[in-house]
């Protein structure tokens, strides 16, 4: 599976990524408001190994995508959907960025074609997404693929020892518009 965009591409993750997932999953910065990380290599290996086997699940549930940047062909990060519900056809919305690629608009890019995909391709009615109430760059992220907030959850993740709220925002298949006119193989 490939998507593309008009600066990226978005593909299945290789086992040979491994050095460039473990250097944005090591960092710090990176994982500081999600329930993992930093990894090591090895937790790291054992995350992408997970993936990639998750690939040729039938029916799919994980949909998380190597993020490309096509000037350079280098990984630069993942975005994914992971279908919760497929009864009521919906799905969660997930993305992590290297850090030396923050605020290019990358992760909207690639999250936008995600919504194009899950909507299009998947039929989904819903797709939402959750971060931690000071992560504003995720927050800028989901609001501008057009998510609304629908609530703050208190204390409801168990995240590096301590209890965190979540902010949740969702768009519904009638609210999505498709901007960026992906193409998908």
């Amino acid at each position: 599976m490939r998507i593309t965009t008009s600066r990226l591409y978005l593909r299945e993750f290789e086992m040979v990524d491994l050095p460039a997932v473990h250097q944005y999953e090591s960092d710090p910065e990176v994982v500081r408001y999600v329930s993992y990380g930093p990894y090591t290599e090895e937790e790291c290996c054992k995350d992408l190994a997970f993936h990639v086997a998750h690939q040729s699940e039938q029916p799919r549930t994980f949909f998380h995508l190597a993020i490309i940047l096509r000037s350079e062909d280098h990984l630069i990060g993942w975005c994914g959907l992971q279908i919760t519900n497929r009864q009521l056809r919906e799905a969660e919305i997930g993305y992590a960025l290297h850090r030396h690629y923050w605020g290019k608009g990358y992760m909207t890019e690639a999250a936008q074609a995600m919504l194009e995909y899950g909507f299009a391709r998947h039929n989904l009615h819903r797709i939402f997404g959750t971060c931690h109430p000071e992560n504003h760059a995720s927050v800028r992220v989901m609001q501008k693929i057009g998510m609304r907030m629908e609530g703050h959850l208190r204390e409801n993740r168990w995240s590096k020892g301590a209890w965190r709220d979540s902010l949740l925002y969702a768009i519904l298949d009638h609210e999505w518009q498709k901007p960026y006119h992906i193409k998908t193989v």
